[in-house]
């Protein structure tokens, strides 16, 4: 025990210098100051000791006692004792208690009298024994009514009662921690459910509910650093269960972390910091934005995949650089998720040992019961896919929360899920029902709350006594990353290059591609499909890119994602970096955003383009997050030919260009290929490369101009009468068609735009050259849908897109069937022109 964030310690009892000497010796022991009441009163004692009975000497006893108090609450990390006769009133028990705690220290009336025999201060006038006797049993029961420790000091000396009282105070942590653990879980469910009352808007149920959980793991088990929430050495939590952000706000703010009372009161308000669900970037603490149910499990995944990559490549014998544990809260409806059946799957498969996911059980969605919906034994499922499971945890009790989660982190190859039951809506008139699970409970309702939990305190006010867990978890975090700090600085000395590479992977800065030679000589010139231009960039850039990380949904060999110089992962081989994620869409591209987030990888993944239908979901969180997630599509329209419309891409790039923050490339050849790859390197945001089955003519554009997103391919210092737009394998008959239209006098030129957000992104001006607003004669040909075009042809243009489902046949017939010729470009640009003249 040491004197930091601890509490001042009151001696009381009927001692005299055996209590001045043991609280001397407490305070040396502690790093605490001592403080003797005693001595201001000293020369008052001996004129009034014989008056101690009398009204008077009440008196004087009530004015040492308000000087006790005046000494408590000025004082700090301070060892204080108090006179025999203090303190005995309730109202000043109750001011020394919120500073500190009272130890009571006794004897046997024959050990008192022996210890003041022939002192110069004697106790009593003439050392009376039976007076002795008188005086304790008249305050034994006021004593013993307002102590907090009890220590019988008769056959000790100074020294041995020392250690004694020490152990006892560490003892009694635990208790004064499950008081405080107490008021904080009625704290965060207070506090939560007037923050959603205030909005008008939210979910009561889950953090009424599943507090203790959160309080328990927060308070005891995670590793975090509220002043420093970004400190490495933390542990990640995921809060899959979206939707209970008002309890993961409040926690946070419990903690200690920048979560104010006020934010409280702005909850899913404009500009809050505090919005509906979770969101990265926006409230401190939060580890990554979660609502749209399992996605937040997938996540987790790539966190603890991350954690068990680096640990395996850079911890040593001696030193654990990397060394922490995944947490994620789910629910009911998480677990019905698709996701998380993928995610968890492949978790096993892995053995993410140290991710550990707590299911809170409360049997409760939106539209009542899951029994019907939702009867499969969980356990068992995770138990096949290769999970150890804590089964009968009662969800309400900290205790048995916190031995579940003391369980799951003993060592084991498996990662652990912990079922824990709960009551939604616990302690108001909903609970239990599905009517506290997604609106406020009603003032009447609110109201009935507190008065079950015997709440008092003014709104959005949390309880007096969470100041101890507050500053227990502070201490806590700050002693962890002090520890961590200590580690590194050790490491860096005896692995210096190891850290380097270490932090250099974790910073994961932009890279500039454009500006490397090297780079610039292997851009791939000849003509071949753009998925094998993709594979051959992707290897070199894996010699180059030491923290290049993917792979695909059971497709690498013909996505061309396969890096061939890398190893595979596997629990065998924890250093691979090629990922086999099986055939799992979904959770793969949210593994792949944990991963990102989790830092230290530049991750990719990638499937055929029509999949990315069953990814949209993880896509679309990390555009929302803005991360740089990079996903490799191949197969990339009607061009997939024989395997028919169920793998034909029609409206897909339409779906992925619609996501704000995404960039969608799709290249017309190797040069267009780089400068995808280019940019996305150079970028912070997540990125789409889109490629070709089929083989591609190379166009021989620039790198440097492809890498604006669009740009004049053919005829850029002509006035053109006609402007072809397309990307991908449709440039080429742009550049045909350019061809053919030159032969009938008329100047066409070919616009090529692989990267439409990028072309967005760039000045007027810019956009103004290429596409000059006084050439409205144009045509966009693209094979997929229409409704990316409307933008670039105008009212008077036309487009030579595919709006509806393709069909099973070899590629070429495709596209000669459904207008994808040189000659229904000429055809079409010849009508355009004509109609705006």
């Amino acid at each position: 025990m040491t004197a930091q964030n601890k509490p001042n310690i009151f001696l009381v009892g009927m001692m005299g210098t055996m209590k001045t000497s043991i609280g001397k010796l407490l305070a040396q022991t502690l790093s605490m100051t001592f403080i003797d009441t005693d001595d201001e009163f000293e020369k008052e004692y001996r004129r009034r000791i014989s008056e101690v009975f009398a009204l008077e000497g009440e008196e004087y006893f009530r004015r040492r006692e308000t000087e006790v108090v005046k000494r408590s609450a000025k004082s700090k990390n301070a060892v204080i004792s108090c006179g025999g006769g203090v303190p005995l009133r309730d109202e000043n028990v109750t001011a020394i208690k919120e500073t500190g705690v009272i130890v009571l220290l006794t004897a046997t009336p024959e050990c008192i009298l022996r210890r003041t025999h022939g002192s110069d201060r004697p106790l009593l006038k003439g050392g009376d024994l039976e007076r002795i006797k008188f005086i304790l049993a008249e305050r034994k029961d006021r004593y013993e009514s307002c102590a907090d420790i009890k220590i019988d000091t008769t056959d000790l000396t100074p020294d041995q009662c020392v250690p004694k009282i020490i152990e006892i105070l560490e003892k009694r942590k635990d208790k004064m921690k499950e008081q405080s653990l107490k008021a904080t879980i009625d704290s965060i469910r207070v506090l939560s459910a007037e923050a959603i009352e205030k909005a008008k808007s939210g979910h009561p149920g889950t953090p009424l509910g599943a507090a203790p959980i959160i309080a328990e793991l927060f308070g005891n088990h995670l590793t975090h650093n509220p002043i420093n929430p970004s400190f490495e050495g933390r542990d990640r939590f995921v809060l899959s269960v979206g939707h209970a952000s008002s309890m993961l706000y409040s926690t946070l703010h419990l903690c200690g972390y920048d979560v104010t009372k006020e934010d409280l009161t702005t909850f899913r308000q404009l500009n809050s910091r505090l919005p509906g669900h979770p969101e990265y970037g926006v409230t401190v603490g939060v580890e990554t934005s979660t609502g749209p149910l399992g996605q937040g499990i997938a996540n987790a995944v790539g966190f603890a995949l991350a954690e068990k990559i680096l640990s395996a490549k850079y911890n040593k014998p001696d030193l654990a650089l990397v060394d922490h544990y995944t947490y994620a809260l789910c629910g009911d409806g998480c677990m019905m998720e698709g996701i998380n059946y993928e995610a968890c799957a492949i978790a096993g498969a892995w053995k993410l040992g140290k991710l550990i996911l707590i299911y809170d059980k409360n049997d409760i969605t939106i539209e009542g019961g899951i029994a019907g919906v939702a009867d499969e034994d969980v356990a068992k499922r995770f138990e096949a896919q290769g999970w150890r499971v804590i089964t009968g945890v009662d969800g309400n009790d900290p205790k048995r929360v916190g031995e579940a989660l003391a369980q799951a982190k003993t060592p084991s190859d498996k990662p652990t899920l912990i079922i824990a039951h709960t009551t939604i809506g616990y302690g108001s008139s909903k609970a239990g029902s599905s009517a506290s699970h997604g609106a406020p409970l009603g003032a009447e309702a609110l109201d009935g709350l507190k008065k079950y939990l015997g709440w008092t305190e003014e709104p959005f006010t949390a309880k007096a006594e969470t100041k101890e867990f507050t500053d227990f978890v502070k201490a806590r975090g700050e002693k962890a990353e002090k520890a961590y700090d200590a580690l590194v600085a050790e490491y860096k000395k005896v692995y210096p290059s190891d850290y380097a590479s270490y932090e250099k992977n974790m910073k994961s800065e932009p890279i500039d591609l454009l500006s490397d030679e090297e780079f610039r000589s292997i851009i791939p010139t000849v003509d071949d499909s753009t998925r094998n231009h993709s594979g051959k960039i992707l290897n070199y850039l894996a010699g180059k890119i030491e923290n290049l990380i993917g792979g695909s949904a059971d497709l690498g060999p013909s996505n061309m994602t396969i890096m061939k110089e890398r190893g595979h992962f596997s629990p065998a081989s924890p250093t691979g970096t090629n990922l086999h994620f099986g055939v799992r869409e979904q959770a793969m591209a949210s593994i792949t955003n944990g991963l990102c987030l989790h830092g230290g990888f530049r991750p990719y993944c990638a499937t055929f383009f029509v999949f990315a239908d069953y990814m949209k979901g993880s896509i679309r969180m990390s555009a929302l997050m803005d991360i740089p997630s990079l996903y490799i599509l191949s197969h990339d329209s009607i061009g997939v030919g024989e395997d028919g419309p169920t793998h034909q891409p029609i409206e897909q790039l339409v779906m992925l260009r619609s996501i704000p923050n995404l960039r969608v490339w799709r290249p017309c050849d190797g040069i267009e290929t780089a400068s995808a790859y280019a940019g996305y390197l150079a970028s912070t945001h997540p990125t789409a490369i889109v490629t070709s089955r089929q083989k591609l003519i190379t166009q021989g554009g620039s790198i440097d101009k492809a890498i604006r997103g669009g740009y004049v391919l053919v005829g850029e210092n002509e006035t053109p009468d006609v402007i072809l737009m397309g990307t991908g394998s449709e440039v080429g008959l742009c550049v045909t068609a350019s061809k053919l239209l030159k032969e009938k006098g008329i100047s066409a030129r070919v616009v090529s735009l692989p990267c439409m957000e990028e072309f967005e992104a760039q000045s007027e001006e810019y956009k103004n050259s290429v596409l000059p607003s006084n050439v409205r004669a144009r045509v966009a040909v693209e094979a997929g849908s229409s409704y990316s075009w409307g933008k670039y042809v105008g009212l008077d243009g036309v487009t030579i897109c595919k709006d509806d489902f393709g069909a099973s046949a070899p590629a070429n017939v495709l596209f000669e069937l459904y207008g994808f010729t040189a000659e229904k470009v000429v055809e079409s640009a010849l009508k355009t022109i004509e109609k705006t003249r």
